[in-house]
Formats: structure tokens, C-alpha cells, sequence
């Protein structure tokens, strides 16, 4: 098998990955029937995931730095395949709760180690595809995992989603055993070190706007099947298109938004897109409230994912510029950052939810969004000044 090859089928170990965390969304009003939970509660299987995933990995990636990376990988798949095996047969919201914390224990090894693995296994001059080829995987999760994921739980029922996902790792352990080549482990880099990044304002700003806009965005998209069929109205078979148009749009966005930024720069494109943002949830609400139009609602589905998503590839070159010498710890910090958010996010949902109403949560999503806006504007104004201040020796000098 090539490299490329090899480089692909880590993508779709990171699709497994990507479904098993998103596909939440996709069956969230299923999960709260049958174990007869609230919306909310059954919302806070985001929360426990994505806050699992942020703080742990970089703790477990630590401590695991010298470990064989191909060892690692089956090791941590073998985690995340247990998992879902217990997510499938274990009975109870309890031990349900408990199979997504060990999901999540894996699913942030298999990651982090696929994408150092693409890196160290790609043809010479291809690693940032390769790292791109893997971050797909995990992306295309949104687009094909979570209806497919949506349809399988509605013929099936939802626990067999982890039950398909479980067998297709299963498989995966054997090809990546029998295929990838044995890579050494890193040096590591203490944690005490990454996070004394975090003292610099700039960094510290950077990672907030990430927090604020993907917090405001998982604020709605966390309650997205309760909402489009409780308050948009729409049926089951109407549903699972919207959810995979709206995954489309988000692979749409992310390619538009890096094509942008190199064409037109980060701060019209991020801020650009984070106006949009604002616009699609506010006409989301608009549009549900004033029509019965399904394809209008899809439309506007669309907007948001494309206007959501295209800020994704800006904000991570956004903090790569921001710090260039440490361009693998702020990405690192970043997942962990989005992770957080992504908590955050189902928990502010659901709190708004029990306080206001499920209508309201694009509202809340829009504050989000907003306060992210606010702090782009200093954030640029802040990276402006300082590029003055540094011209401003050497404009001196030319001028003697």
C-alpha cells in the first residue's frame, strides 16, 4: 500500500472518530425519548465528550509522547472501539455517560496520533496535505456521518449507530496493524510549556475568538434535530437531507474560507464570515417563525453551515501568524480550545433551553458569534499597531 493510501484510510479512522462525536446532534431527540431524559440532558453528552477530549488529550499525548505511533494508534482505536461497544449494549443514561467519557479518552489519541502520523509518513514536500487529508476525514464526519448516522438510528434505532461504528473499527485495528509503517515517538513537549503561550494577550485573544464563535455556533447546532422538528416542523425524511446539505455547505465554507484568505486576508475574511454568521442564525429565526417553507429553511440551513464554517481554516492560520515559531502547539491548543467550546456551547444551549425556550437558542448562538466579531477588531487592531511600531526604525533609517 502507498503513502498516499496509507495517508487516506488514517482519514477515515479520523471519520470514525469525527462520526461518533457529532452523530450526538444528529439523534439527540431520539436519545431523550427512549431513555425519557430531557432535550437538555441528553445535550450534555456534547459537554462531557468535547470537555473529555480538550482537557485530556494533551495530558495523554504528553504522556505517551515516546510510544511507537503506530503502536499508540491501534492502542487508542482499541479504546474507542471498546467504547462504542459499550455504548451499544450497556443499558442507562449513567453508563452511557460513562462509554462517551472512554470514547472520548480514545478518540483524542486516535486523532492527534493519525495527523503526526500523515505528517511523517507523506511523500517529501506533501505533508500539509497529508494533515489536511486527515482533517477532511474528520470534517466529511459532518457531512455523510450525522444523516447517515441519523438514518441508521431511525431504521435500527439509535444505540446501533455505535454498534456499525464499533464493527467498522474493529476493521480498522486489523488494516492499521497490517499496513502502517512503525513510527518513532517524539520528544515531549511538558504542558507547562505549551501553556505559557497563553500569558501572551494575543494568544490568549486569539483562542477566545475561536471559543466565542465555534461556542456560539455550537450553542444551535448542539439542539439542531429537536429544533428543525419541533419548531421549524419538519418530518424525518425532510430532516435527514437538511443534514446532509448542511454537512455539504460546511465542506463548502472550509474550502472557500482558506481560498479567501489567501485572496483577500484574514481579518476580512474571518470577520466577514462571522458577520454572515450572525445574519444566517437571525434569518434562521425569522424564517421559522414567519413561514412553513421547508426548502426555505434548508436554504437557510446552508447559509449558516457555509458562513460557520468558512471562519474554520482563517482563525487556524489566524493563530499560526500569531505566534509562527510555535505553529504546532497553537494548533494543539486550538483543538483544545474548539473542544471546549463545543461544551460550553451544549451546556449555555441547555441552560437556555430550560430558562427561555428551544426557539431561542439561535439567539443565544448570535451573542456568541458577536462578542467573537468584537474581539477580532481589537485583536487586529492590536497586531496593526505593533506592525507599525516595527516599521518605524526602519523607516528611520531609510530616511537618513
Amino acid at each position: 500500500m502507498s503513502s498516499t493510501w496509507k495517508i487516506y484510510f488514517l482519514a477515515i479512522v479520523s471519520f470514525l472518530v469525527g462520526t461518533s462525536e457529532y452523530v450526538i446532534s444528529g439523534i439527540l431527540d431520539k436519545i431523550s425519548d427512549t431513555m425519557g431524559i430531557s432535550i437538555t440532558s441528553a445535550g450534555q453528552l456534547v459537554t462531557i465528550f468535547s470537555f473529555v477530549y480538550a482537557v485530556c488529550t494533551p495530558i495523554l499525548m504528553a504522556l505517551t509522547a515516546k510510544i511507537e505511533r503506530q503502536k499508540l494508534l491501534v492502542g487508542a482505536l482499541g479504546i474507542f472501539v471498546a467504547a462504542n461497544i459499550l455504548s451499544f449494549v450497556l443499558p442507562g443514561f449513567g453508563l452511557f455517560v460513562l462509554a462517551r467519557v472512554l470514547m472520548a479518552l480514545g478518540a483524542g489519541m486516535v486523532v492527534v496520533t493519525a495527523l503526526d502520523i500523515a505528517a511523517k509518513i507523506a511523500p517529501e514536500g506533501k505533508q500539509a496535505s497529508s494533515i489536511a487529508t486527515v482533517v477532511m476525514g474528520f470534517t466529511t464526519s459532518l457531512i455523510i456521518g450525522v444523516p447517515l448516522g441519523r438514518m441508521i438510528a431511525a431504521a435500527y434505532g439509535w444505540k446501533s449507530v455505535f454498534g456499525f461504528i464499533a464493527i467498522i473499527g474493529v476493521l480498522a485495528i486489523f488494516v492499521l496493524y497490517k499496513t502502517i509503517p512503525r513510527v518513532k515517538g517524539d520528544a515531549p513537549v511538558p504542558l507547562s510549556k505549551q501553556l505559557a503561550l497563553l500569558k501572551s494577550r494575543k494568544v490568549a485573544l486569539g483562542l477566545s475568538i475561536t471559543f466565542l464563535w465555534l461556542g456560539g455556533y455550537s450553542i444551535a447546532y448542539t439542539y439542531i434535530s429537536p429544533y428543525l422538528l419541533k419548531i421549524a416542523g419538519l418530518n424525518e425524511e425532510v430532516l435527514s437531507g437538511a443534514l446532509l446539505a448542511f454537512g455539504v455547505a460546511s465542506l463548502i465554507g472550509s474550502k472557500f474560507g482558506g481560498y479567501s484568505t489567501d485572496k483577500w486576508g484574514v481579518s476580512s475574511t474571518l470577520i466577514g464570515g462571522m458577520f454572515l454568521h450572525i445574519a444566517a442564525l437571525l434569518l434562521l429565526s425569522v424564517t421559522v417563525a414567519l413561514t412553513n417553507s421547508w426548502w426555505l429553511v434548508i436554504a437557510v440551513l446552508v447559509l449558516w453551515s457555509f458562513a460557520a464554517w468558512s471562519s474554520g481554516p482563517t482563525q487556524q492560520y489566524n493563530l499560526i501568524r500569531i505566534e509562527p515559531n510555535y505553529s504546532g502547539v497553537m494548533l494543539g491548543l486550538n483543538q483544545s480550545t474548539m473542544q471546549l467550546s463545543m461544551a460550553a456551547g451544549a451546556g449555555i444551549g441547555g441552560l437556555a433551553i430550560d430558562q427561555v425556550s428551544l426557539s431561542s437558542i439561535p439567539w443565544f448562538g448570535t451573542i456568541g458569534v458577536a462578542i467573537a466579531v468584537a474581539a477580532s477588531f481589537v485583536l487586529f487592531s492590536w497586531i496593526k499597531g505593533e506592525a507599525g511600531k516595527a516599521s518605524k526604525p526602519q523607516e528611520h533609517v531609510l530616511s537618513d
